[in-house]
């Protein structure tokens, strides 16, 4: 079984890799292409023109992989539950992109459009897998487990509402939210093998594969950009992977770094509505930082140290 997982891995690594030139290729064809406001920072202005989309390759690549390396797998509820996750918020990204697109602005889906649709969405996997679910919540560091019942369905909103706009916010330097997202999909690899969830394995392994392929195109200068497409699925994802693997809670540390872009935009957004006063330079945080004068490799670099630090004290409470 370790095995299968690492031909996923190399498998959708060496995919990613051969295909997204061309696919880049096309989505230049087709003017998906990225819109830079004109409030952007200047630098981010020379961006223009960027394919976005490139989330679609490292989401389809993986689900097809794990499907052949693995066909069995479609059996597994826990794994088509994430699968479903991964694709659903995918598309849902993927329509926003297109209305970007097709309009030529930063005017996609309407934030309560877009919001209304990953609560639905959540929704659904929630109803489909509750037969199977655990509608328990566990405190790893009281060790102390609560039955929320009707409120374990909240708790699900939640968090796959947070998780997928969290990633989205961190997807605003290049390299950065890819990087980000393969420290955090370690602990859920650890994670599944320890729960002997080796469907889930294989899934993993392929999108870190797939997820590195992209990187090598997505790091700066970045020849494509993943787009909502890409961001909201892998922000689907890590919400699918805590709640079918029961670690709700150590989720907030393995996703530390999109958790904290977005306690600074809320916080920054609570300031200005209430004391009219801006309390960081600039939201999403990792802004803040080139306003400063920081090189946007360094401020990458700095955030992959960062999660690297989240997903191992994830990782320690999870096991907990």
């Amino acid at each position: 079984m370790k095995m299968l997982a690492i031909i996923n891995f190399i498998i959708c690594l060496i995919i990613v890799l051969v295909l997204m030139p061309k696919f880049i290729d096309y989505l230049k064809q087709q003017s998906f292409k990225q819109t830079v406001s004109e409030y952007a920072l200047e630098d981010d202005k020379k961006k223009a023109g960027t394919p976005i989309m490139g989330g679609i390759l490292f989401i389809i690549v993986p689900i097809i992989c794990s499907f052949i390396v693995r066909p069995s797998m479609i059996k597994d509820l826990e794994a088509i539950i994430v699968m479903l996750a991964f694709l659903g918020y995918g598309l849902i990204g993927f329509w926003d992109d297109y209305l970007i697109s097709i309009r030529k602005n930063n005017d996609g889906l309407s934030p309560k459009a877009k919001l209304l649709s990953q609560i639905i969405l959540a929704a659904i996997f929630f109803f489909i897998y509750r037969n199977n679910a655990d509608l328990s919540l566990k405190f790893p560091l009281l060790n102390k487990t609560v039955n929320l019942g009707i409120l374990y369905f909240v708790l699900v909103l939640f968090m796959f509402a947070g998780s997928s706009n969290a990633v989205n916010l961190t997807d605003g330097m290049d390299g950065l939210s890819s990087g980000v997202v393969i420290i955090a999909l370690i602990p859920f690899l650890v994670i599944t093998i320890m729960q002997e969830k080796f469907n889930l394995v294989i899934l993993i392994m392929g999108l870190i594969g797939a997820l590195l392929g992209y990187l090598y195109y997505n790091k700066k200068p970045a020849k494509v950009f993943m787009g909502d497409t890409g961001a909201l699925a892998l922000g689907g994802i890590l919400a699918a992977l805590a709640m079918v693997t029961k670690k709700e809670l150590p989720l907030i540390l393995i996703a530390g770094v999109p958790v904290i872009e977005t306690l600074c935009v809320m916080l920054q957004i609570l300031a200005v509505k209430t004391i009219h006063k801006r309390i960081f330079t600039y939201t999403p945080i990792h802004y803040a930082f080139r306003i400063k004068g920081m090189p946007e490799k360094s401020i990458v670099y700095m955030f992959y140290m960062a999660e690297i630090v989240f997903a191992i004290l994830g990782l320690l409470v999870a096991l907990r």
